[in-house]
């Protein structure tokens, strides 16, 4: 257990800068960085390994255990636990980490458990993200920048999102998937494939609805590139054939644009788990809504 942070252990072996303000119940470890103007509040736990950058709050009951690096300004409610052991029966206490990016916020009960072996060791969280209350983020996953994962989303291990996503509330998101980027999860939707770059998905299991329009229109898409990227959703989700030919085919009539450029590049990536594809039950409705 790591020791108080009132106890006899040298301030130095600590690295905790003197505009710091730790509550006298909190438990620091010695080794661990505290940066400028970190507010760490009552009964929070921080690990030998743990660097914490400016201005970071934890209020009050948080853990920050392992190899855990966590950016600047970045805010943690009561109860949230950053860097525990991955849910991974071959881990064996290897010295993985967990990288939270600069203005997170981690709200009440969430969890990030750090990395295994069996990935590439990390687990990380971009910048400007923003966890729900209760909120996982299995071992290795990686989210980018801007990303919102609703109160009690449940990611795997291994997950990939990209930019800008939004997961709506209580979504499982199945081990190996890959999120693109602009793309919206509908609440309760269970994810067991990849979701094309500014897809639209819901239900259990998740099929595409369409295009994220309303994300698209939000962020600035110029309406020429959104009417090439419906173009392009037609095309490979609403037109008959071999869905590689398909593909072909609107890499070369719209792959000039880079937003459709895009979703062609992560359609031909490497995958563990296969491609969303749209559910046919939808596709009147989804025609309405995007008329």
């Amino acid at each position: 257990m790591p020791e108080s942070v009132t106890d006899t252990a040298p301030l130095a072996t600590r690295q905790i800068h003197p505009s710091a303000e730790i509550h006298p119940t909190a438990i620091v470890a010695a080794g661990a960085s505290i940066g400028a103007g970190c507010r760490i509040g009552p009964y929070c736990i921080i690990g030998a390994d743990a660097v914490l950058g400016e201005g970071v709050v934890l209020e009050a009951h948080v853990t920050i255990d392992g190899h855990a690096e966590i950016g600047e300004k970045v805010q943690v409610s009561p109860f949230a636990t950053i860097g525990l052991a991955p849910q991974d029966l071959k881990y064996r206490g290897q010295p993985t980490r967990v990288v939270i990016g600069a203005r997170s916020m981690i709200r009440e009960h969430a969890t990030v458990h750090r990395g295994s072996v069996g990935g590439h060791g990390v687990t990380t969280v971009g910048a400007d993200c923003l966890l729900m209350v209760n909120a996982h983020v299995g071992h290795d996953s990686t989210l980018d920048h801007h990303v919102i994962l609703a109160n009690n989303v449940m990611l795997g291990g291994h997950v990939q999102i990209a930019d800008t996503v939004f997961v709506g509330g209580g979504a499982a998101i199945h081990q190996f998937v890959r999120i693109g980027r602009q793309v919206v999860v509908g609440g309760m939707s269970g994810v067991e494939a990849d979701i094309i770059p500014f897809g639209a998905v819901m239900g259990n299991r998740a099929r595409l609805t369409g295009l994220n329009l309303i994300g698209l229109k939000r962020r600035g898409f110029p309406r020429p590139q959104i009417h090439q990227l419906r173009a392009a959703y037609r095309s490979l989700f609403r037109t008959a054939g071999n869905f590689q030919e398909r593909v072909d085919t609107t890499e070369a009539e719209l792959g000039a644009d880079p937003a459709v450029a895009e979703i062609i590049a992560f359609i031909r990536a490497d995958s563990h788990r296969g491609l969303c594809r749209a559910g046919r039950e939808l596709l009147v409705e989804d025609d309405e809504a995007e008329g």
